[in-house]
């Protein structure tokens, strides 16, 4: 048993007495829910239906005593009137409606002066069964790093009742974040038996106003009553609960972001920018971020911008000069002695200065090799020739080393004698542990182009590496993202069980490191947050470049889900991420932001506050954003965004759109143009009209499937046309 506080010890014994009554008492869904004041505290005690409890601060006032002073509401939601010497409190008890037992627990506070909160206690006490003196014994599986979701996914195991998910709803925290200027981040956490949020320290002297009202604390909270037998249960359970939140999260108001036009600076940009380029040997080269000229090209980020480029050329039927600038310089990258492709450009790699470890001529680091091998494959598979020589003239190099380290990769190595340079991310956590599931994808390509047995024999030992990580399984976004593909396609290929098992790991892993709240404070107010994906685990910021890629996973993990029988949390969870970026993604971009908000230290290149080229880093409202750098290689953003969401009519003025991804969209000249939304129908879809040229749009008649009625939509005033229906939902247009 873990070491406890006076405080929880307290609690326990008081909220165990017998002669305690219950201020509200109610029953829903097998579970009871209680109200109890004991001295400075109001609790909410919540039972499974086995009888372990666990407790919820409601309301706090140090040293004083609370008085109730009504009750109000009625049948699912409850308010309690709470007065202190600190306030008035206002705390509200909503009760599970329908099937999932989810309840939400608002707390305000009414200053009664001006305060400063140097220390707040955390709002969970897991207090076993009733009368028992002994807490409950459990496990924390989640809680918050940094900005991420304000998160506690635990198993309570003595006595054995189930297990919760709590998720704080930090975006109603803004008000007290903004005038004491603190950070919601790690404010969900703890140490076993001592969980839950604690409100951020009021330590710059920056005090609440009196007589005004601050959210104090907004938590969801999901139960079940099952403690999962394994690791596939538990994922599995973990993407349910939050879901069942997340269907009951408020959530931001998207607006539309008109592509086309973003797409069209950003080419410009990249196209006439000299901080975006370098010269090697006759060959232009991408820059890795602008105006930096010390790091040698790179092949990874040179694919990591010619994929999307690809991708918009097939959408537009379009020929662009830069994809033959960047193709022309592909083969430099091979090392016939070493026969693979190499990280950096061999004939200026010894140019590096050397301060990083990674900044070596033969330095790999493991995800590098096989993120340019997927790239690669994928031109291969649309017949680029050359791309196909350099892929599978690489893979038994690949191999070997996947071979040499059976399949468990370290960090860094050296291309030459694979020496480990560097072991584990940190002491103890092990190498890049996502690497298998990027390397299967791999495989799996390789597979296709070949139809060689070796490769999908190679795919399948990679991917039954990923068993046992659990929530450790993430090393960085996109690979993980990758590796859900991988494993789902590798699913349908043997009808094995355990890759679908390891694919919804990955997706767990995945929204485990989203950020399920605005940060609408401080500079946080200039751009929305929102389901921002960080691309580490523990990454102080939001990235461009894996959130373009693993929105394209997630786009492609969807496409091959379609018709399949896969968790109903992660299609509605995948959608809603999708529906996110394709709003939040433009903020990237500097010219969308407060010049004053940009970092003034940089740490590689340069920023232009006026070119349409990615940030690399969105920080917290109280931090400033950019300071890693301008990303060259998150130019692919837009070039990934428009073709998944537009799609075009021929000789028509206008195209559709839709924010979530879609199926089966019917050829250019076909009418009338059908599509299927990839969502869930309990959350709804922007659907658009898009006006494309001056010339007046054809009347419109937008049906559902089966359904002759038509959908009745509303004019912009760009003259767009749009719609809000069900997330899963057949649509009909037609016009004349």
């Amino acid at each position: 048993m873990n070491a406890v506080s006076p405080w929880l010890l307290s609690i326990n014994a008081q909220l165990n007495n017998s002669d305690l009554e219950a201020v509200y008492d109610q029953e829903v869904l097998g579970y009871t829910f209680k109200v109890y004041l004991i001295g400075d505290s109001c609790w909410l005690v919540v039972a499974w239906p086995k009888g372990s409890r666990i407790a919820f601060r409601l309301a706090y006032s140090p040293n004083d005593k609370l008085q109730l002073k009504k009750v109000s509401g009625k049948d699912k939601k409850i308010t309690f009137h709470i007065s202190s010497l600190i306030g008035d409190y206002q705390s509200d008890l909503e009760l599970p409606v329908g099937d999932h037992p989810v309840f939400r627990l608002t707390t305000t506070l009414k200053t009664s002066a001006p305060l400063l909160f140097p220390y707040w206690p955390r709002d969970i006490a897991p207090l076993g069964a009733a009368g028992s003196d002994f807490l409950a014994k459990g496990e924390i599986r989640i809680s918050q790093v940094g900005n991420r979701s304000g998160l506690l996914y635990f198993n309570l195991s003595q006595p054995k009742a189930g297990s919760a998910l709590y998720l704080q709803n930090l975006t109603a925290l803004a008000d007290y974040n903004q005038q004491t200027e603190t950070s919601a981040g790690d404010t969900v956490g703890g140490e076993w038996p001592e969980i839950g949020f604690a409100l951020p320290p009021t330590l710059k002297n920056k005090a609440l106003e009196a007589d005004k009202n601050y959210t104090l604390s907004d938590a969801y909270i999901a139960l079940s009553d099952e403690v999962p037998a394994d690791e596939p249960a538990m994922a599995k359970q973990y993407l349910d609960l939050l879901a069942a939140i997340y269907l009951q999260l408020p959530k931001p108001t998207t607006t539309y972001k008109h592509w086309p036009d973003i797409l069209q600076k950003g080419l410009t940009d990249l196209n006439e920018s000299p901080g975006c380029w370098n010269q090697v040997d006759g060959n232009h080269y991408l820059n890795a971020y602008v105006c930096d000229y010390a790091t040698p090209p790179e092949i990874m980020v040179q694919l990591a911008v010619l994929l999307p480029l690809l991708d918009y050329v097939e959408w537009n039927d379009s020929q662009l000069a830069i994809m033959k600038k960047i193709k022309d310089g592909l083969p430099a990258f091979y090392d016939e002695k070493l026969g693979t492709i190499m990280r950096w450009h061999p004939k200026v790699a010894d140019t590096m200065d050397a301060e990083e470890e990674h900044k070596k001529p033969l330095v790999m680091d493991s995800w590098y090799l096989n993120h340019p091998l997927l790239n690669l494959s994928r031109l291969a598979l649309k017949g680029d020739q050359v791309a196909k020589k350099l892929f599978l003239d690489s893979l038994d190099y690949a191999i070997k080393v996947a071979r040499h380290f059976n399949y468990t990769w370290p960090v860094f190595y050296k291309m030459d004698t694979l020496e480990v340079i560097k072991a584990e991310t940190q002491p103890g956590k092990g190498g890049e542990k996502d690497v298998p599931g990027l390397y299967a994808h791999v495989m799996l390509q390789a597979w296709e182009l070949t139809g060689e047995k070796r490769y999908l024999a190679e795919a399948e030992k990679a991917a039954l590496k990923l068993r046992g990580l659990g929530f450790e399984l993430f090393y960085q976004a996109n690979n993980t993202a990758f590796s859900a593909g991988a494993l789902l396609r590798l699913y349908k290929v043997t009808q094995k069980e355990v890759y679908k098992e390891l694919s919804y790991l990955c997706l767990a892993n995945l929204f485990k490191n989203v950020q399920l709240w605005d940060c609408n404070y401080g500079y946080g107010r200039n751009f929305p947050s929102f389901f921002a994906l960080f691309p580490l685990n523990d990454a102080p910021y939001t990235a461009v470049y894996e959130e373009q890629e693993v929105f394209c996973a997630f786009h492609d993990y969807l496409k091959h889900a379609e018709g399949q029988d896969i968790l109903p949390a992660a299609r509605l969870l995948l959608a809603e991420y999708i529906r996110f970026v394709v709003e939040r993604a433009v903020y990237y971009y500097p010219p969308m932001l407060p010049k004053d908000m940009l970092s003034d230290e940089v740490k590689t290149g340069e920023v232009d506050p006026n070119l349409w080229v990615a940030l690399e880093d969105m920080h917290d409202g109280w931090e400033k954003s950019g300071e890693v750098g301008q990303e060259v290689y998150g130019a692919g953003n837009a070039f990934g965004i428009l073709p998944r969401h537009y799609m075009q009519v021929e000789g028509q003025s206008f195209m559709i759109y839709t924010d979530y991804p879609t199926y089966g969209f019917s050829p250019k000249k076909h009418r009338p143009a059908n599509f299927k939304l990839a969502g869930n129908g309990r959350l709804t879809s922007r659907v658009m009209l898009v006006k494309t040229g001056k010339e007046k749009m054809p009347e419109f008649a937008v049906t559902f499937k089966g359904s002759k009625e038509t959908i009745k939509g509303k004019k912009t005033k760009e003259g767009h046309l749009e719609f809000t229906v069900a997330g899963d939902s057949e649509i009909h247009i037609d016009w004349k």
